[in-house]
């Protein structure tokens, strides 16, 4: 198979979208040293600049479908795509290392009598759920126990859905203060 080794902008962009190898390969040869040097210049450190260039990549592969021509060039997108994925890490790294100062954490502060690590089969979720006032215990149900969507939950419910998104915030609030735990962490997509 013989490889294309130059693209206009508007080839580049079709084959990306058609999820051409070697145009993802051009892509990342022609383009990858200068996102590099931005993701350097935020997260300052090798190791983390080449997690947040291949998170970046495989941002641009998974999302390159939603790339709009008309709201700038490709590299314009591209470098916000690697920009926006270096501050999320950025910003990942200062709430880990908030979440737990492991300087002052001694061994026995980690017995199992410490941390609270209930059996899954012995906890009833949705009578904890029940709890809650029933507007909220309601959005709770539909939400994470029937799989609807916030907008279709407020289709169903005639309710504006920035009211069904802050209701459930302050259910999932509720919900935390119910079970102790004072912040929950996820990880970055």
């Amino acid at each position: 198979m013989t490889r294309k080794f130059t693209y206009t902008e508007k080839e580049l962009i079709s084959s990306l979208k058609s999820n051409n190898r070697d145009a993802f390969e051009y892509l990342y040869d022609h383009y990858a040293p200068a996102l590099y040097g931005i993701i350097m210049k935020i997260v300052k450190d090798e190791e983390k600049a080449a997690d947040v260039m291949q998170d970046s990549f495989l941002k641009i592969w998974k999302n390159i479908g939603a790339y709009n021509v008309d709201k700038g060039t490709l590299f314009t997108w591209i470098l916000n795509v690697a920009r926006n994925t270096a501050i999320d890490r950025l910003r990942l790294d200062v709430k880990l290392s908030k979440a737990v100062n492991w300087e002052h954490v001694q061994e026995a502060d980690l017995t199992n009598g410490v941390i609270f690590n209930p059996i899954p089969a012995t906890i009833d979720i949705r009578a904890i759920v029940q709890r809650l006032l029933p507007e909220k215990s309601l959005l709770i149900d539909l939400v994470y126990f029937q799989g609807y969507t916030h907008e279709e939950v407020s289709a169903k419910l005639k309710l504006p859905l920035g009211t069904v998104k802050s209701r459930i915030r302050k259910a999932l609030n509720e919900l935390r203060e119910i079970f102790g735990v004072k912040e929950v962490i996820l990880g970055a997509a």
